[in-house]
């Protein structure tokens, strides 16, 4: 990998780090094989480690080291494991088919993947204190809180997703984006926004990762329904069409295809827009952005 901050980041290499570090942390713990099974089965399950990513080119745009960002990675990566799987429990979202593979209550029991997804939720502030480089007592502190917030939050946007809970006065576009910004967009807020404070971000740059973090992350989402409604299931690898069965609030059922596309090119000029203000360490997130825009799964 390139020692140059300004450079295309090797993305693979990220991965291996996060994945790495995820091996020795959960190896540290000595967990009973009915829980250690469980928790591997859905943690190194083929994924692209999208948070992971972000918190590490975050950290390099805010001028540091993407390793500075190496325990927000394996935090905000138990955190999404966990969030996966709860959501497909048959309480939640019902689904069978997980990154191509069963999910994990199909795998292993319904009481296997509750355990683990309790697990994973706690260990990752574990991970904050145990993965190195440790943070400063001050840092590890706000990263505590960014974490907990982000979870809280993406747990309230399931929640309004799931059961509801609207206030009355809001409009189909304000409950779509509502539950957007905090079921997905408040873990990927969290990933950018903490990588930022583990490398040292001043409050200008944690400012502009922050703003362009939340386009990301209802960008990323806007794109999540439109492969549910146009996607190749072959390369989403999970179920396609159950937003529309269950009748819940998506961008393509709430205003269109067409103007589902158009949002996400709008999101994505925004947050082009705060990387250039950045500068030339944001590189690697430019190159996340294009590749997240463009995904096909």
């Amino acid at each position: 990998m390139s020692n140059t901050k300004t450079s295309q980041l090797d993305l693979d290499f990220i991965r291996v780090q996060t994945d790495e570090a995820m091996t020795r942390f959960i190896d540290s713990l000595d967990l009973p094989t009915k829980l250690d099974e469980p928790i591997r089965y859905a943690l190194f399950a083929p994924g692209k480690r999208i948070r992971p990513l972000l918190a590490w080119s975050s950290a390099v745009a805010a001028g540091g080291e993407g390793s500075d960002a190496l325990p927000v990675c394996v935090a905000v990566e138990l955190i999404h494991a966990f969030s996966l799987v709860h959501d497909d429990l048959p309480a939640l979202d019902d689904d069978e088919l997980r990154r191509g593979r069963p999910t994990l209550h199909k795998h292993a029991g319904e009481a296997a993947a509750i355990l683990a997804g309790d697990a994973m939720l706690s260990l990752a502030f574990e991970a904050l204190a145990s993965v190195q480089p440790h943070p400063s007592a001050n840092t590890h502190a706000r990263l505590i809180a960014m974490l907990s917030q982000g979870t809280r939050s993406m747990i309230v946007g399931q929640v309004y997703d799931t059961l509801g809970g609207f206030k009355e006065s809001l409009t189909d576009r304000e409950r779509t984006e509502l539950i957007h910004m905090n079921k997905t967009g408040a873990l990927i807020h969290a990933a950018c926004t903490m990588g930022a404070v583990a490398a040292g971000a001043d409050q200008r740059t944690l400012d502009l990762i922050s703003v362009f973090a939340w386009d990301l992350g209802l960008q990323f989402q806007v794109i999540d329904d439109l492969l549910d409604v146009q996607g190749d299931p072959s390369l989403v690898g999970k179920t396609l069409g159950k937003d529309e069965k269950a009748n819940k609030l998506t961008y393509p059922a709430s205003f269109g295809i067409d103007e589902s596309k158009a949002i996400i090119g709008t999101l994505q000029k925004n947050a082009l827009s705060k990387l250039d203000q950045l500068g030339p360490n944001s590189a690697g997130l430019r190159q996340l952005l294009d590749k997240m825009t463009n995904r096909s799964h």
